[in-house]
Formats: C-alpha cells, structure tokens, sequence
C-alpha cells in the first residue's frame, strides 16, 4: 500500500509540473505583442485593475451642468425669513444677529420657490459664529413660530464639531455624524453601514472663517453631504414613519451669541 502512495503522489507531483509549464508558456505568449502596439486590454502601460488601462477614462471633477440658481445674489425674492435677522448683500443671503438683536429662537430663512423631491443642491457658506445649518425636506411649524422648521439638516458650526453631519432638527436628532454611513432602520434604529473615514481627519477639510462648497445629494431614501469635495456623511432612512421625502429647503440661525452666516452660489438641480 506506502509503495502504491509513493508511485500515485510521484505521478501527481509530475502532472502539476506539466500544467504549470503549460500555464507559464502560455502567460509568455500573451504578455509577447508586436513591436509598437500596445498589451492586451487597451492602453500601453499599466493597465488592468491597478492601473488606467482596458478603455476606462479617469473620472472628471463634477460640474454645474443641469444646475439652476435659486438666489439671484441682490435681493430677498423667493425667500421668506425674518428681516431683523436676514438680508442679501454682495451677492450672499446673510443672517446676522448682535447683541441687541439675539436669536431668542433658531430662525430661518425659507426658499418659496418649490418642495423638492429628488435633488442635489451646491451653495457656499462661512461663518464667524455660533451654530447654522442648510434644511431641505422640511415642514414649516407655524404653531412654534413663523420662520420655524422641522426637518433633514446639514449641520455648521463654527467649530466645526459637527458641520457636515446629517441631523435632523426638531426630529430625530443626530442620524449621520461626520465620518458615518448609517441605516435609518425601522423604529428608529441607526445601524451603522460604514465609515468614510474619521471625523476629526475629515475636519481637516473644512475652512475656518473662510467659503466652503457644501453639496448635498437627496434621491430616494438615500442622503448625502459633500464638503469641498469629500464625502462627509451619509444616511439610508428606511424608518418610514419618520422621514420625508419631500419639502421646503432653508438656512438656519441657532441661538446663542452674536453671529453671521452667509450663503452665496446657491445652486439646485432637480432629479
């Protein structure tokens, strides 16, 4: 029986040999073009999975094709907000407060021009201050106050402990901080999905005192915040009973201390 094993592990040995000869004479040919042409799957150079090879073109920075301007930069038409607080100057819609004029409750300013579905919207903001935020499928609550909503909320503040996650003022709170790809599950349970990188990491992204580009993106049950290029939250709301999927857009002034924010290039384009 051991001399019958040695023989059959002989003869299997001897076969992968053969089939690896065959295997490596055969990766030769392939890789042997003609002299000027490029390799098998496009391009000459590295191709395939590592490289830019096989016929795919490297993506292009996105554009503002299909966008329309929503703020046309010298007045307030098309936008309702209380005018102790907001105004348009040098092109921005601008909220300020000082210290005779405080925020005695978190005020906004409210786009009539529509409920938006599906969408992406692409603005600038800065702000020296306190605490702001951009709402989109919102509900007006006249009940609480005049300039009041409910709703989806990419959050700004000033230091920056919270700008680019997906809050939900009025609701259900804190559904996507910075760095957070969540599932808004039934019940309102989060179930986190994945990450897009550490928070403070991503931080580094956003400018103090200075315009930052946020880009939200709504289609579906699907949200997401861009800022300056990065991916800074997103969130799949399957909780059905809690979300929306439609409604007003609006920037937010938060209580607290003196503050201005302010809005330029506010650009929306409807999917």
């Amino acid at each position: 029986m051991l001399s019958l094993l040695g023989k059959s592990r002989r003869a299997m040995a001897r076969m992968i040999l053969v089939i690896a000869a065959a295997f490596c004479a055969a990766s030769v040919s392939l890789s042997q073009t003609p002299a000027g042409q490029p390799p098998p799957g496009g391009q000459q150079g590295r191709g395939g999975r590592g490289g830019r090879g096989g016929g795919r073109p490297a993506p292009v920075p996105d554009d503002m094709a299909g966008f329309e301007s929503i703020f046309d930069g010298k007045t307030m038409n098309n936008w309702d907000g209380d005018p102790t607080y907001w105004r348009a100057e040098e092109g921005a819609l601008v909220g300020e407060s000082t210290p005779e004029k405080p925020v005695k409750q978190n005020t906004f300013v409210i786009w009539r021009g529509g409920t938006p579905k599906d969408f992406e919207l692409k603005l600038e903001f800065r702000i020296n201050s306190t605490n702001s935020g951009i709402q989109y499928r919102s509900v007006a609550l006249p009940d609480v106050g005049q300039w009041v909503l409910k709703g989806y909320q990419a959050d700004i503040d000033i230091a920056n402990n919270f700008t680019g996650m997906l809050y939900e003022e009025r609701g259900r709170g804190f559904l996507a901080p910075r760095g957070q790809f969540n599932r808004l599950a039934a019940g309102r349970v989060v179930k986190a999905v994945g990450s897009l990188g550490d928070s403070e990491a991503l931080k580094a992204h956003i400018k103090v005192n200075d315009w930052n580009l946020f880009h939200i993106i709504a289609r579906g049950n699907t949200l997401i915040h861009v800022m300056n290029g990065v991916v800074m939250s997103i969130l799949i709301d399957e909780d059905q009973e809690g979300r929306a999927m439609e409604g007003l857009l609006g920037m937010q002034m938060h209580v607290g201390p003196p503050m201005k924010v302010e809005f330029r290039n506010i650009l929306l384009r409807r999917l």
